[in-house]
């Protein structure tokens, strides 16, 4: 190829492509050398050379010195200065039939020949047209064939950490390290830094900066001073701790400022500082209002708490005041020892703890000084370890209290043995006066059957002088049991389990739990809340009430349906999926106490159920259980392929119900408790499931005669749903005593598909049956005679045409608001609408 000849070509283009080929030589000869050297530098910047000894330092500097040297005659002995010959080569590479090589080429034959000359120069020209278009060619900067492990992204991203957090400056402090001359170049001077405590969150002061002579810091604040230059120019004299210092000249002074004093640096660039020392104040705590029992028995007291730098932690003790207890019928005895209660006290999670009120609630309802008088400190301790301590606080021990004489006298019997196990015999004795008479007394069977059991229990103990602390703590719980069980029932079992599923929800909230487990603690608390519910309905029925409102204290209604409560439940859920923590706790909080407060009914403000909401309800709880049982058939298939794998978590799982799949016992109706009794015999047998499965299917046989809606296509159509799911399920009972488990969950799964279907078509025979109720009437006439204009609204005051209704109570506004602003824009978009409605529709849009 001829170098020398005019060729066409872009002179940018055979620049460009000549610089990248001499940078694909720099970088592949030399990225060692600048992989170590920008190593070397990130290291100086970051100051690590102030880290180690001087020793280490020079030794390190040697090595890496020697490394850059090495890698730069390696790099020159592996580089190539590309020529113009090789760049027209690349160029000439890029390109259709090589122009550039054609253009450089001469006629070998057919020189005399003029036909033969002028197709030479035609094919001349279209290769010169075709290289004067060439475009320059990229270089190939690829390294990783040659640096596998990407050492110099390593060392460029440690660069770039020492450009963000180190200094260029820092390099200068190698110099320093040289003996001598390094240090006596740069002239004596002086820095210092006045760091305060950590706790305290103050900066840290720059000494040079502080042109202040007196300068206020607070207690424990260290102060760091450093003198540069030839040693003895400068000196440190200071008062300001317990020894002081005088005209030291050492190179570096440190010390921690515990009194007021002087601060005074003498040489060439002295200063001299007046140090009024900031001592930390002690922090201070006191009882903020009464302590109350709040509606489930915790103790609530109100604190108020102060630091001047914030309070790290404290604790209330709460011990018996004995000269101020009635010392009268069983506490006439001389009183066990016991320890003093200790309980931590609530500190804020965010904000700021230098002046707070918080409240201290705790559940004292089981310990024995429940309701007498103690005595309880509050104790505050700050960053700096300092302690204080609140006047004593005297009240009575607030705590749940019994209203029923029964459980009130039963809890009374329990402090007495908690008292001290010298009150056993008279406890005895008198339990067993309270129960000699019971058929006027006790309201259930079982709570007799229990108290006598706990009676005799107590003889036995008390008969051989065998009564220990540890059976007292047994028989005082089953006490405290038969108590709560007389005041409440069943219904107290429902309402721990609320609280437990809301005190988990609070915590996971607080914890940042994952969706996921949102969801789960979610539809637990959904489940403790209708567990709840029934059992409200069941006493309120067994009490004789009507179901009328419940009034509150001042005088509103407390009243809430399944729906307002279900809304509620969602509101939760959708203010922690959308990151609002503090609205969800607050409205959990709220739901909280409305639960323990209020009178839970079901309907639309009516007394009672209807025979359709009661036929659903029933339909529910059966294809719970139905689902209870497939799960446990599952879990047994499961143990037949992989036998001792599932058996701990099936028993985990399984609970008192035998294996229902949700970890809760399901009370039935009819057959259902036939079937779980049946369970109970032998929850891992076959025969026990095939058992609960035909007690199963017998409850929906009695379900299916008393079904609503006969005589219309929706009823007839739930009808026919369950009977098909009755079919399945006799199946799935044939399958479970044939041992053909997989065959079992198979109908078992047609018959759960058949009892959703038949819930589907009973709620439209329901939703049908009340559209055709008398004194319904048309739309139209509903609205004449409420008064109301064709929206439904009902007219505002003083003959306004608005409404004084809210129209969204008992909605979420906001995601109300949302469904409206989209709907408005999807109207917009649909350009056939009319032109007035749809300036209507953009007018809209403006305002909101």
């Amino acid at each position: 190829m001829r170098e020398n000849q005019t060729l066409p070509i872009p002179r940018l283009s055979l620049w460009l492509t000549h610089g990248g080929m001499l940078a694909e030589q720099v970088m592949r000869a030399f990225w060692p050398f600048y992989s170590i050297l920008m190593a070397l530098l990130a290291a100086l910047m970051l100051g690590l050379q102030d880290l180690v000894r001087i020793e280490t330092v020079w030794i390190s500097a040697a090595v890496g010195l020697i490394a850059l040297i090495a890698t730069a005659i390696l790099g020159i002995r592996r580089f190539h200065l590309p020529t113009r010959a090789e760049a027209l080569v690349r160029l000439d590479e890029t390109l259709s039939g090589r122009p550039i090589q054609a253009l450089m080429d001469d006629q070998a034959i057919g020189a005399m020949d003029a036909d033969s000359v002028a197709l030479w120069q035609a094919h001349q020209a279209r290769m010169a047209d075709r290289a004067s278009k060439a475009d320059p060619v990229k270089p190939d900067l690829r390294l990783a064939s040659r640096d596998p492990y990407a050492l110099r992204y390593a060392a460029l991203l440690a660069l770039v950490v020492a450009g963000l957090f180190g200094s260029f400056w820092r390099i200068g402090s190698v110099a320093d390290m040289t003996p001598g001359t390094a240090q006596a170049g740069q002239g004596p001077t002086w820095e210092g830094w006045v760091e305060p405590p950590r706790y305290t969150g103050l900066p840290t002061l720059y000494l040079a900066d502080q042109t202040d002579p007196t300068l206020t810091v607070p207690k424990g604040s260290r102060i760091t001073l450093r003198f540069y230059g030839e040693i003895g120019a400068h000196s440190l004299t200071e008062t300001t701790t317990p020894l002081g210092t005088e005209a030291a000249t050492e190179a570096e002074q440190d010390f921690v400022a515990d009194r007021s004093g002087q601060l005074r640096i003498e040489g060439p660039a002295g200063r001299d500082w007046a140090l009024d020392i900031l001592a930390d104040t002690k922090p201070q705590i006191e009882v903020a209002g009464a302590a109350e029992a709040e509606a489930g028995g915790q103790m609530k007291l109100p604190f108020a708490a102060s630091d001047d730098y914030g309070i790290i932690s404290g604790t209330a003790r709460i011990e018996l005041n004995l000269p101020a207890v009635n010392r009268e019928f069983g506490l006439a005895t001389e009183p066990e020892p016991r320890e003093i209660i200790t309980v931590e006290l609530p500190m804020p999670i965010t904000g700021d703890r230098t002046d707070f009120t918080e409240d201290l609630i705790e559940d004292f309802s089981q310990h024995p000084w429940a309701h007498l008088p103690v005595k309880i400190t509050l104790l505050a301790v700050d960053a700096a370890d300092q302690e204080s301590v609140a006047e004593p606080y005297l009240a009575d021990l607030p705590a749940r209290r019994f209203f029923d004489p029964l459980a009130a006298a039963v809890a009374e019997q329990r402090r007495d043995l908690l008292w001290s196990r010298d009150n056993s015999l008279r406890v005895a004795q008198l339990l067993r006066a309270v129960s000699h008479l019971p058929e006027d007394l006790f309201r259930s069977d079982t709570a007799y059957l229990r108290l006598r059991v706990i009676l005799r229990r107590l003889e036995t103990f008390d008969r051989h002088g065998a009564l220990n602390l540890k059976q007292q703590e047994e028989i005082a719980q089953a006490l405290w049991d038969l108590a709560v069980l007389i005041e409440d029932g069943t219904l107290a079992d429902a309402l721990e389990r609320m609280r437990r599923a809301q005190e988990r929800l609070t915590e996971a909230m607080q914890n940042g739990a994952s969706d996921e487990e949102i969801a789960e603690l979610m539809q637990e608390l959904r489940e403790a809340t209708q567990d709840y519910m029934r059992q409200l309905q069941r006493l309120a029925q067994e009490n004789g009430e009507d179901g009328q409102n419940q009034q509150g204290q001042n005088g509103e209604t407390l009243q809430m349906t399944q729906d307002d409560l279900q809304r509620m439940m969602d509101r939760i859920q959708e203010l922690m999926e959308q990151g609002r923590m503090a609205e969800a706790q607050q409205a959990l909080e709220e739901f909280q106490q409305m639960m323990e407060n209020m009178r839970v009914t079901q309907g639309q403000g009516q007394g009672g159920q209807s025979e359709g909401q009661q036929a659903m309800e029933g339909l529910a709880e059966t294809l719970r259980e139905q689902q209870g049982l497939s799960d446990q058939a599952f879990r047994d298939l499961q143990e037949q392929f992989n036998p001792g794998a599932q058996s701990g978590e099936s028993q985990g799982n399984e609970g008192s119900s035998g294996g229902l799949g949700r970890g809760q016992s399901h009370e039935g109706q009819g057959g259902q408790g036939q079937g779980q009794d049946q369970a109970g015999a032998g929850q891992q047998g076959q025969g026990s499931l095939a058992d609960r499965q035909q007690a199963l299917r017998d409850e929906l046989g009695r379900q299916e005669q008393s079904l609503p809606g006969g005589g219309t296509p929706e009823g007839d159509a739930a009808r026919d749903a369950l009977g098909r799911a009755g079919r399945a399920m006799d199946e799935a009972e044939d399958a479970l005593r044939s041992d053909d488990l997989a065959e079992a969950i198979d109908r078992q799964s047609e018959a759960m598909e058949a009892l959703r279907e038949g819930m589907r078509s009973l709620g439209e025979a329901m939703a049908q049956n009340q559209q055709n109720q008398p004194g319904q009437g048309t739309e139209a006439g509903d609205m004449q005679a409420n008064n109301r204009d064709p929206l439904g609204r009902a007219p505002g005051s003083a003959g306004s045409i608005s409404t004084d209704d809210n129209l969204l109570q008992g909605e979420d506004v906001y995601r109300r608001a949302r469904e409206l602003l989209d709907e408005i824009r999807r109207r917009t978009g649909e350009q056939d609408r009319p032109q007035i409605e749809l300036e209507y529709l953009k007018r809209l849009l403006e305002r909101f």
